[in-house]
């Protein structure tokens, strides 16, 4: 290495620049526990507000609904309204869900199959906190 040429410049964006929130903005909304998991579900075929509610557990209606809208909103899922009586209504993702979709399904398989790992480390970590707190 020669000591003159030491000096490395490299253009880092502006984090107030228009292209950092816009990234962030759809990284909120893409990287959501709730959008994620009904992007997995709905990667399987469209479905009814119902059987996602009943897929997710453990969502309110009220959130439900609002990830469904910003989802829609956003491009990524897609709501039918069928005129029959009761109405009904599907959501299903749009080809621009389906990439993400592609790109979260790894994530939700690696949960998947590890969720017994994690909850013996939990619990093991829990073990050796309580045991501390016992210990003072």
């Amino acid at each position: 290495m020669v000591p003159e040429h030491t000096e490395v410049t490299i253009e880092l964006p502006d984090p107030a620049s228009e292209d950092c929130r816009a990234v962030s903005s759809v990284l909120a909304r893409v990287g959501d526990k709730w959008s994620v998991f009904i992007s997995v579900l709905l990667g399987n075929g469209p479905k009814r507000f119902s059987e996602i509610k009943r897929l997710v557990g453990g969502i309110s209606q009220r959130m439900l609904t609002l990830t469904l809208r910003g989802l829609e909103r956003d491009g990524l899922v897609k709501r039918t309204q069928f005129p029959t009586i009761p109405p009904r209504v599907d959501y299903e993702l749009t080809q621009l869900g389906r990439s993400l979709w592609e790109a979260v399904k790894p994530l939700g398989q690696w949960a998947r199959g590890h969720v017994t790992h994690i909850t013996r480390a939990r619990a093991a970590f829990d073990k050796k906190i309580n045991a501390g707190r016992i210990a003072r």
